[in-house]
């Protein structure tokens, strides 16, 4: 339970990279970082309240937030 406390503070930084970086670069490796954390989050959460099927919640989450980062780079490569 203790790690998934750490790891909560640990959305902070990724968050506020995410949101005031000075270049799209850093931007989009604060939002890559901050899928990371968040599905770390989800399985210490699970692991700490002995529920396993929720598992496939933050392997979904891992799956769809490096899907994600790829579509809005791409994206971006349009724009630079």
């Amino acid at each position: 339970m203790w790690g998934s406390v750490v790891m909560m503070l640990a959305l902070v930084p990724c968050g506020a990279l995410a949101l005031t970086a000075s270049t799209i670069e850093k931007r989009v490796v604060g939002l890559e970082m901050t899928g990371i954390v968040a599905t770390l989050e989800l399985m210490l959460l699970t692991m700490a309240f002995n529920r396993m099927p929720l598992m496939d919640l933050a392997i979904a989450l891992a799956l769809l937030s490096f899907g994600g980062g790829m579509v809005f780079a791409h994206f971006l490569e349009r724009h630079l």
